[in-house]
């Protein structure tokens, strides 16, 4: 591998092999932005996220085989008056209009009018000044319409009445979402371009060294979003919170490849005159740490297809079309570019042949000279900090309301908040349990499974909600007394699901029993998270353990890698969930951060520990341990430092985005890349080296 990658590299450093590599990538971004789609024609805003083999899912299949009615998008209509009591009167003559109206994919609207009194008394909230209507869409309906459809009822609503109206359930979330994405995707875009080329200007203090990895990383973003884009065309089908985080994962590592690039590229002009012959001794070093480093990350991708949960599944091919390109730039297109500035991309700082590669008085100097007369100290000091951040890891809340997510003032959750205060908790989402036997029951034992499940922990009401198949399927509505989101809900309801059998038995009925609705999909969910962060974690750790060993070819040192990207793995996680309650008072996270977390702090922070070793690993060739950790720690520090806080940076602008998951995820993984950049590949790599490697006899070339 190493030498095929040098024969390619070497061809990109001449001036024949400089332009073609760039007419090639040129001609290949245009076509593609000419005649391939864009991504954004197949972005979705929620994926169907469960396995079709999930219990919450074959009950779901199960109710809408016998209930025809239950088919659909359903969306709930929240009514709220700004003076006074809401007039029933009103809200028939306002769905008299949607009805006249003929809006396109809506269905089941309530029949207000032919209603009985008694029977509407469950729609309005104590004080009359809150009402709820149930509606759904077609279920072929794509976000896009469902919303257009939205906007019309809400249009009229608040043209012929002074109601306020909020439209949540799945369609209104879907809608708003939708909303939420399309507006802050320019936001996500403009921000990482504009903070990594304020941060590039400032590190560097070269204008051209700004804008040469940024113009890398312009090509390689129209040649992926296009290549998915072909992806979609294809059949993929991509949300927009996997393409917002490609989307910094792509600036980030172009960016983190091409300084590594031209560090050492720096280090070489001043060895070589030819600037051609500079890059080819460059690359001869970088090229194979560089594509590795990618390839890691590419492999923690792939083992995203062994997870069962949807998310999860959809950044596998996404991230994994993303990296293989960013692997091909990184060896072709950002040597050609560095190539063809030559000395100038240094400008005003430009390197000279004879000049001092690393200054002795470096902060990255002293750290070596530091690390390599008290190893002992600097591990102790630093694996205490590590350990005590990892230890709030005990203090994990998760949160599985999906809309505490999103901002307060997007509509649906406003309404869902109107639904909480006015109503029950338990009435916002029932638990549907259909009962499905051989035989027809009787009054009696329909009442007497109604018992049994009203007799359960936890919950509030049980009511029949439909009979079908002559008395064999019974469709109840069952209630809890919290919030069918709430981590008690969920418990009972699981605990109901484990003992069905028993419940049955116990009503003296035979047949099966099935749970459909939110709060069995979330059992589902974290059972399904569970597993997928148990293999995931598994998997990605001995596959990238085994790539180490092939890179290193030692056993060790791929112990030491992995060992400390672990601890900082559980530190981030720890100190960014303390951090992210002292600040910014959010004190529990979706079940989602620690997975996504744990992909990207590991595939990403292991870059850094690869080149810290292959610089150690090429110095020990030609010096003892203590001269080669001190050498490799004082010239890969100030490259791996700027691009650690680059990095860091750029994961942090996903706190400008609306939804909560990917604010904190962000933070977490920028704290987790400030920990691993600078204590873990600083300080406690290069300690664990002089500590257990020092015996080694010294080889001389």
């Amino acid at each position: 591998m190493r030498s095929f990658l040098q024969s390619i590299t070497d061809a990109v450093a001449t001036k024949k092999g400089m332009w073609i590599t760039l007419a090639s990538w040129l001609v290949v971004t245009m076509l593609l932005a000419m005649f391939a789609p864009s991504v954004k024609d197949y972005e979705v805003s929620s994926l169907d996220s469960i396995p079709e083999d999930a219990k919450s899912v074959i009950a779901q299949n199960k109710v809408d085989e016998y209930f025809k009615d239950n088919e659909g998008i359903p969306g709930i209509l929240v009514f709220q008056s700004k003076d006074g009591e809401i007039q029933f009167e009103e809200l028939v003559s306002l769905f008299k209009l949607v009805e006249a109206e003929e809006i396109e994919g809506v269905e089941q609207v309530v029949p207000l009018s032919a209603l009985p009194p008694q029977a509407t008394a469950g729609f309005f909230s104590d004080d009359k000044q809150t009402a709820v209507i149930p509606l759904n869409f077609d279920g072929e309906m794509e976000s896009k319409e469902i919303k257009t459809s939205k906007e019309k009822i809400v249009e009229l609503v608040e043209g012929n009445s002074d109601l306020n109206l909020y439209v949540t359930g799945p369609a209104g979330i879907a809608t708003d979402t939708l909303d939420l994405f399309s507006r802050a995707d320019l936001v996500l875009i403009f921000s990482t371009v504009g903070l990594i080329l304020i941060l590039l200007i400032v590190i560097y203090r070269s204008p051209l060294l700004a804008l040469i990895p940024l113009l890398a990383a312009v090509f390689v973003y129209e040649v992926v979003m296009q290549t998915l884009g072909l992806m979609g065309r294809g059949g993929l089908v991509m949300s927009n919170q996997t393409i917002s985080i490609m989307s910094i994962l792509l600036f980030a590592a172009v960016i983190d490849y091409s300084l590594f690039v031209f560090s050492r590229y720096r280090e070489e002009l001043k060895l070589h005159e030819d600037k051609y012959e500079a890059m080819r001794a460059a690359m001869r070093e970088t090229g194979m740490p560089v594509f590795f480093s990618g390839g890691t990350v590419l492999a923690a991708m792939l083992v995203l297809f062994f997870a069962q949960f949807g998310d999860y599944r959809n950044f596998a091919p996404t991230f994994a079309t993303t990296m293989a390109i960013i692997m091909i730039a990184s060896i072709t297109l950002v040597p050609a570019l560095f190539t063809l500035f030559g000395r100038k991309a240094f400008w005003p700082k430009v390197p000279r042949v004879g000049d001092e590669t690393v200054k002795k008085n470096s902060i990255w100097s002293r750290v070596a000279r530091f690390v390599v007369k008290k190893p002992g100290l600097a591990v102790v000091l630093v694996s205490a900090f590590l350990l005590l951040s990892a230890t709030n890891m005990f203090n994990l809340k998760f949160e599985f309301n999906t809309l505490n997510s999103f901002p307060e003032d997007m509509p649906s959750r406003q309404g869902y908040n109107i639904l909480e205060e006015e109503f029950a908790k338990g009435d916002l989402a029932p638990t549907t349990v259909l009962f499905e036997g051989e035989e027809a029951l009787t009054p009696e034992q329909q009442e007497g499974l109604r018992a049994e499940l009203a007799d359960q922990p936890n919950v509030s009401t049980v009511r029949v909600n439909g009979v079908a198949e002559e008395g064999r399927i019974l469709n109840y509505s069952l209630t809890f007394t919290e919030s069918p989101y709430d981590k008690e809900s969920m418990d009972a309801l699981e605990t109901m699901m484990e003992k069905s059998d028993q419940i049955l038995t116990d009503s003296g009925v035979s047949g099966d029993i099935y749970f459909a609705g939110e709060t069995a999909t979330k059992v589902d969910d974290r059972s399904i998270n569970n597993r997928d962060v148990i293999v995931i974690v598994v998997l990605e750790t001995i596959l990238i353990f085994a790539m180490l060993i092939v890179l290193t070819k030692s056993v060790k040192m791929p112990i030491y890698m992995m060992g400390t990207i672990l601890i900082s793995f559980l530190a981030a996680l720890g100190l960014g969930m303390f951090l992210s309650n002292l600040f910014f008072g959010i004190d529990s996270i979706s079940n989602r951060v620690p997975l996504y977390s744990f992909v990207f702090l590991v595939a990403l922070g292991i870059d850094y520990n690869i080149m810290l070793i292959s610089r150690f690993q090429e110095e020990r060739k030609k010096h003892s341990v203590k001269e080669s950790v001190e050498i490799a720690v004082a010239n890969t520090g100030g490259v791996i430092s700027s691009a650690g806080l680059i990095l860091a940076a750029t994961f942090a602008v996903l706190m400008t985005q609306p939804i909560q998951l990917l604010f904190v995820f962000g933070f977490i993984v920028a704290v987790g890349i400030l920990l691993d950049t600078f204590l873990i590949r600083g300080i406690l790599l290069p300690g664990l080296i002089m500590l257990f490697e020092k015996e080694k006899a010294v080889s001389k070339n």
